[in-house]
């Protein structure tokens, strides 16, 4: 599986509400539709996951057909310096077929954001930021072990 990631300087450089918007845009490729009223209807308890700063070590993922998306922000004086930001476009949809948007979220918040994002959509969740998505109890999802396909590899 295919991953790629993009950095978004939030507070102070922008407030939780606008970092979101900014990662909506980006998910959204900027074209209005369907799904983007879906990620813009959760706005307020995105905003505040990342306002939490759940989302700097912790990715918010995005699921679809094609590749998974990570989205971390920054804050303090990276989100000012900027340096480390990357929120350039990325070459393909992120949002192709079956989606699904999942929030990092402090453990002690975690059953309010869910209730009020099932309130929005169905598309979009939350998880404790201390698990990764496809885990269970700490233990990966994945059982197959990882093939590589020489002749795929070297382009033969």
């Amino acid at each position: 599986m295919t991953t790629y990631s993009r950095s978004f300087r939030s507070s102070p450089h922008r407030d939780a509400r606008e970092t979101w918007e900014a990662v909506v845009d980006l998910l959204t490729q900027g074209k209005s539709g369907a799904a983007r009223t879906e990620l813009l209807a959760v706005g307020g308890t995105a905003a505040s996951v990342i306002a939490d700063q759940a989302p700097k070590d912790a990715a918010i993922v995005v699921t679809c057909d094609g590749p998974r998306t990570r989205v971390y922000c920054l804050y303090d004086d990276n989100a000012i310096d900027g340096s480390d930001a990357k929120e350039d476009t990325l070459g393909y949809d992120p949002l192709k077929g079956d989606w699904s948007v999942s929030l990092p979220c402090q453990a002690e918040d975690l059953d309010w954001v869910n209730a009020a994002l099932i309130k929005q959509s169905n598309r979009v969740t939350a998880r404790d930021s201390k698990q990764a998505v496809g885990t269970e109890g700490g233990k990966s999802a994945v059982s197959a072990p990882l093939v590589i396909n020489p002749k795929g590899f070297l382009g033969s």
